[in-house]
């Protein structure tokens, strides 16, 4: 049971991974059937469904390599020791409270802001845009970290 605790996340996106699969397999085999109908309709239609599994394959792979990044990143800051104590107060759901996630978050933006080029600073920042509930910059911050540590950070914009 620890264990399916511990790997939840994971086991829901390789889930949802599989729904996706089957969804794309099953939309590219009716584009075919539909390409191979001899009515001009159908076959514009079964062209337009081909469009559907790839941009559907391409979310799935650049969310996957998304978390992929995220996950090797923070074993290596948990590796050095750079990631934050989790002591953040928790609602009886297991949620964080949200004041005091609010209350730490200036000490991760002023990090950032006096080391803008460190991965780890932006990492740091997205966790704690994630904490206060902002998953949107979380997820720009998080991207930015990653662009940094690959050395790519140029071709990305800021989360903040």
């Amino acid at each position: 049971m620890d264990w399916i605790r511990q790997h939840r996340t994971k086991l829901w996106v390789a889930g949802v991974a599989l729904l996706l699969v089957f969804y794309l397999v099953l939309t590219f085999n009716r584009a075919f059937l539909l390409l191979a109908d001899p009515q001009p309709i159908a076959k514009a239609i079964g062209a337009g469904y081909l469009v559907l599994p790839v941009i559907g394959a391409w979310a799935l792979v650049r969310e996957i390599m998304f978390g992929s990044g995220l996950e090797r990143l923070g074993r290596e800051l948990d590796a050095e020791g750079g990631l934050p104590v989790d002591a953040l107060p928790r609602t009886p759901g297991g949620r964080i409270v949200r004041s005091s996630a609010d209350a730490e978050f200036p000490k991760y933006q002023a990090e950032t802001e006096a080391a803008p080029e460190d991965w780890r600073s932006w990492y740091r920042l997205g966790l704690a845009y994630d904490a206060s509930g902002d998953r949107k910059r979380a997820r720009a911050a998080m991207r930015h970290a990653i662009a940094l540590h690959r050395g790519t950070a140029g071709a990305t914009g800021h989360g903040h």
